[in-house]
């Protein structure tokens, strides 16, 4: 299983997502015992002290709210660590979203609460990130009745458990991997400790997004190696 560190991005700091509440996140520095800056390079290279990440998760808040955007800084990460993947979710709607002009560790995220009406997404070289908060879906209700659109990576985002410490939604991710075997699901949001992703590894999930169990050292080296 794949442990993947999660970046947020918001007013050109890397912010502690928690709740799901965006208006309210603060810097991360201020509660990580990982990095003393929130300045985007200074947390990547932070991350990657703790551990040989091979893949990152960005989460341009303020492109997803329609408010600026991060494009030059993540440019900036693209070309300085051109073996590690990244990616992205900003908010953009397919099939705007392209590749073609983009570096190869490029990975575009497209998450149900910005999307419109589904559309195929088989041959498409993105993730699907299926949105969900206060145990509902975000965005068009069919992205999550109509599997057969989806690319080979599904990301499970449960918005309001990031940063909650209040665990991961077991029951819709083992549900989620009974039905979908043939589907690389990604979980996100609750993730606390070792026994969480025993767990998690147990139903199935392929990869994991987090934050808050990183910055706050409940999941440490030691834990990363196990997996």
């Amino acid at each position: 299983m794949q442990i993947i560190p999660v970046i947020d991005l918001k007013d050109g700091l890397v912010v502690h997502a928690s709740g799901g509440d965006r208006s309210r996140y603060q810097p991360v520095h201020y509660s990580s015992r990982l990095c003393e800056s929130s300045e985007i390079a200074e947390v990547v290279a932070s991350f990657l002290n703790l551990y040989p990440f091979q893949t990152f998760y960005i989460a341009d808040l303020d492109a997803i709210s329609g408010n600026g955007n991060h494009h030059d800084a993540i440019g900036k990460l693209l070309c300085n660590y051109p073996s590690v993947e990244f990616w992205l979710d900003n908010g953009s709607r397919y099939p705007a979203v392209s590749t073609a002009t983009q570096p190869g560790n490029y990975k575009p995220v497209i998450g149900t609460e910005s999307q419109a009406q589904p559309v195929s997404l088989t041959q498409a070289d993105l993730i699907l990130s299926l949105d969900f908060k206060h145990n509902q879906a975000l965005g068009h209700p069919a992205w999550l009745e109509s599997p057969e659109l989806w690319p080979n990576t599904v990301v499970v985002m449960t918005l309001d458990l990031v940063g909650s410490n209040n665990g991961p939604d077991f029951e819709k991710l083992g549900r989620l991997c009974n039905k979908h075997p043939d589907k690389r699901i990604v979980a996100a949001g609750g993730v606390r400790d070792l026994s969480d992703l025993v767990r998690l590894k147990t139903i199935g999930i392929a990869a994991v997004l987090l934050a808050s169990s990183l910055h706050n050292g409940s999941i440490d080296a030691a834990v990363l190696e196990k997996f």
